[in-house]
């Protein structure tokens, strides 16, 4: 098994709570409404998005490649403004990945706004390596989507 981590910072001009509030904690119905392109539906398969809980990503025709992906809740801690989940199970892992872990922090900027702080880590099957390009289209599309719901927040303010 290998392991590769990548690691990233996105900045926004919203403070830290009501990213991490509209980003984490209303995730679910906040992203198939933003970016149903690319997130058709989020699915509580377990619990009610606490630890412990397994949800199932539908994805849109953004991604005709694939088509869901089930996620983990591992933590989730709203005072220091902690998330991590792992991806489980789903075609986006393909057959070379076990699975992928992410862990967030979101921080504030100095300025009013926060950076939202990720690493990911891939646990690949056997000897996959995973390519270094690959790594940053993964990280595009998810700076795709960190924007599209912070231009939703930003609109939006009061409703976080």
């Amino acid at each position: 098994m290998g392991v590769f981590t990548f690691e990233s910072e996105y900045s926004s001009t919203i403070p830290p709570a009501k990213l991490f509030n509209a980003y984490v904690i209303e995730a679910n119905k906040l992203f198939p409404k933003v970016v149903p392109h690319a997130i058709k539906s989020v699915e509580f398969l377990e619990g009610d998005g606490g630890a412990g809980s397994i949800l199932k990503l539908h994805f849109g025709e953004a991604s005709p490649e694939f088509r869901y992906a089930t996620h983990k809740i591992e933590l989730v801690d709203k005072d220091n403004l902690l998330f991590n989940y792992s991806v489980i199970e789903g075609d986006i892992l393909r057959d070379v990945v076990e699975k992928i872990n992410f862990e967030t922090k979101v921080v504030s900027s100095g300025d009013g706004g926060s950076i939202w702080k990720s690493k990911a880590t891939y646990y690949t099957k056997g000897d996959f390596v995973l390519e270094e390009e690959k790594l940053k289209a993964a990280d595009n599309k998810a700076k795709e989507l960190f924007k599209a719901v912070q231009e939703y927040v930003l609109a939006h303010l009061d409703e976080f």
